[in-house]
C-alpha cells in the first residue's frame, strides 16, 4: 500500500522529473530594496538551497522529528527553502504567533532574532546578500547570508517523520504530515501557477503544484505592478493554472 506523499519526496520527484526545467519563478514588486527583483529556481538549485538549509538545521541547531522551526518571513523565494528543509530534516514548521515560539526561529528581524531563546537564524532577502547588514544586532543568531554557503549540498535526515507527526502549525491550525500535501485536480497536469498570497497559502500551492510536477510564479505585492502589467507578466509567464491572489484566491 502506498503512503501518503512527503515535501522531501516531492522535491525528488521534481529533481529526477526534469532538474534543470525552473520551478519557482520570483517577482519582488514591494516597494523596498529588493523591488524589481526576478530570479528564477530550477529543481536541482531549489534542492541545492534546501540541502544546505537542512543540513544546517539537522547539525547546528540538532533538528529532526518533534522539533518546531519557527518562520518569521515574508511570503518569499527564501521562506520556500526554509519551510522545505525543515520537512526534510522532519521537523514542524510554524507559522504565526507563535513562531517566536519555536525551538528554532528563522526570521528576518534581527531584533526577534535576538530575543529569541533558543537557535536562531537571521535571513537577509535580497537575492545577492552576503551577509545581513544588522547581524551584529542579531545575539547569536546565524548570518543566514554568511553561512549557509558552508554547508553540504547534499542531505541525508538521521530520521524520518511518521505520517502522524506534526508538519505545520499555521496559526494555532495544526497538519500532519500524512495530509499536508492535497491535490487540486482542477489545475490539471505540470500546471504552472501563480501565487502572491500569505506564506501558509504559498507553501500550500507550491505543495500542490510540484506534487503535481508543476511550476509557481511567486509574486509579492504584485498590485504595485499595476494589471496591465500583471496581465502582461502572467501570459508571458505561461501561467496555465489560477492566480493566487489574496482573498480573491478561486481555488
Amino acid at each position: 500500500m502506498t503512503g501518503p506523499l512527503f515535501p522531501a519526496d516531492v522535491l525528488s520527484r521534481l529533481v529526477a522529473s526534469d532538474s534543470g526545467r525552473p520551478r519557482l519563478t520570483w517577482y519582488d514588486d514591494a516597494p523596498g530594496p529588493t523591488q524589481g527583483e526576478r530570479i528564477e529556481l530550477s529543481a536541482r538549485v531549489l534542492a541545492n538551497w534546501v540541502a544546505k538549509a537542512a543540513n544546517l538545521l539537522q547539525d547546528d541547531c540538532a533538528a529532526g522529528p518533534g522539533t518546531t522551526v519557527g518562520l518569521d518571513l515574508p511570503a518569499h523565494w527564501r521562506a520556500v527553502y526554509w519551510a522545505w528543509a525543515t520537512w526534510s530534516v522532519g521537523a514542524t514548521v510554524v507559522i504565526g504567533d507563535a513562531a517566536a515560539d519555536a525551538d528554532v526561529l528563522v526570521t528576518s528581524d534581527p531584533v526577534a532574532a535576538a530575543a529569541h531563546g533558543g537557535d536562531a537564524v537571521l535571513v537577509a532577502l535580497p537575492a545577492l546578500a552576503r551577509s545581513h547588514p544588522s547581524a551584529a544586532d542579531a545575539g547569536g543568531a546565524v548570518d543566514e547570508a554568511k553561512e549557509l554557503a558552508t554547508h553540504g549540498d547534499q542531505f541525508s535526515p538521521m530520521a524520518d517523520p511518521e505520517p502522524d507527526d506534526l508538519a505545520l502549525s499555521l496559526d494555532g491550525v495544526d497538519t500532519p504530515y500524512a495530509t499536508l500535501v492535497q491535490a487540486q485536480p482542477g489545475w490539471g497536469e505540470a500546471p504552472r501557477v501563480a501565487v502572491d498570497d500569505t506564506l501558509g497559502r504559498l507553501l500550500a500551492v507550491a505543495l500542490t503544484v510540484w506534487a503535481a510536477d508543476g511550476s509557481v510564479v511567486v509574486m509579492r505585492g504584485s498590485a504595485a505592478a499595476g494589471p496591465d502589467a500583471l496581465a502582461r507578466r502572467l501570459e508571458s509567464e505561461g501561467v496555465t493554472g489560477p492566480a493566487v491572489r489574496g482573498v480573491t484566491d478561486p481555488a
